[in-house]
């Protein structure tokens, strides 16, 4: 009541509890609503400014390794300023995560316990995004949780999307109502993958597992939420930086029960749609005869679903680029592990 009558005072609140500033400061139905002069919201950092940091720290990762570091822990700054320069990547990730009194063995908990009012109901939601890359409507995750749909829970939502943890999109060729929510959080991903609920492994592990098969996938998908986080570097790659755009994905069945899965899709204002595969590949991508056929029969799906005026380009987000061959042409554009750090 006093405060509120001085004009040389200026409340600055900054912190990383941002369901409680959400419910406290800016969503306050009380004294407090319409208050707030002004939101500065600390976004992770891009891939450009992950090189940047990791060179000033004297830190000397390929763009690969940098990619990779993302999809372990994203743009966070803390995160980053633990990896130590006589290292590589592997070796840094092992001292991080599987060592003994590893750094970040403790830190999903704490991470919960420090930025959410209610960290195990959280930590429930993201337990379950988790499980499926396509994420899951609101009914689906209070059908599988067997909680209550009302405001305690679209505050959690809020707080997670706010806190850039988790997407909210439509699915192309569904309503509002099919609103997705994807868990996008690079740390959580990785720590509910390959260490949540895990006895200690070898301090060694991520050395000696490069090439298994459960990495490998989970690069895989890691990469294609790399891409969905830099929807402005590939649109600027484009040439679309100002054409309005929606990003989503899609996935259908054809005639024979299989689903046909589109990683990406940029659905365009000027009647263009890009339909993009994401390949994270240790080498230039190389379209055999029978994806080439696959790309088609998806392209093919795709048209049946949007407007006749709409053209469809089909589109490669790949690592290091594309190996010419008589099947490369299927693709239109090429957008490289590079462009992604523009």
């Amino acid at each position: 009541g006093w405060a509120c009558h001085q004009p040389q005072l200026m409340l600055i609140v900054c912190g990383s509890a941002n369901s409680w500033i959400q419910n406290r400061l800016i969503n306050n139905h009380g004294g407090l609503y319409d208050r707030v002069t002004y939101e500065i919201k600390l976004a992770p950092l891009s891939l450009k400014e992950c090189e940047s940091l990791y060179r000033k720290n004297n830190i000397r990762f390929s763009r690969y390794d940098i990619a990779q570091a993302y999809m372990i822990l994203g743009g966070i700054p803390y995160y980053l300023g633990l990896m130590e320069e006589d290292q590589s990547l592997a070796q840094n990730v092992d001292r991080l995560f599987f060592s003994q009194n590893a750094v970040l063995r403790n830190e999903y908990d704490r991470l919960f316990s420090s930025v959410f009012q209610r960290p195990e109901s959280v930590k429930a939601i993201v337990q379950l995004l988790a499980t499926k890359n396509a994420g899951y409507t609101r009914k689906e995750i209070v059908q599988h949780l067997k909680i209550s749909d009302g405001g305690s829970l679209s505050e959690q939502i809020n707080a997670l999307i706010t806190s850039d943890f988790v997407l909210k999109y439509v699915p192309f060729g569904f309503g509002k109502r099919e609103e997705h929510y994807k868990l996008i959080d690079p740390f959580c991903i990785f720590f509910l993958h390959f260490v949540q609920g895990k006895a200690p492994v070898d301090h060694s592990y991520w050395l000696q597992h490069q090439a298994s098969q459960e990495v490998v996938s989970w690069r895989g998908i890691a990469f294609e939420n790399v891409c969905f986080q830099h929807i402005p570097q590939i649109k600027y790659k484009l040439g679309i930086s100002g054409v309005e755009t929606q990003a989503s994905a899609w996935s259908k069945r054809n005639g024979n029960d299989q689903e046909m899965q589109i990683d990406l899709l940029l659905l365009r204002a000027d009647n263009v749609v890009n339909m993009c595969e994401i390949k994270y590949y240790g080498d230039d991508f190389t379209v055999t005869k029978e994806y080439y056929r696959l790309l088609l029969r998806r392209q093919e799906l795709l048209a049946e679903a949007v407007s006749r005026k709409q053209g469809i380009q089909q589109t490669l987000i790949t690592t290091f680029g594309l190996k010419n061959n008589e099947y490369s042409g299927v693709f239109s554009n090429v957008i490289c592990l590079d462009d992604l750090f523009l």
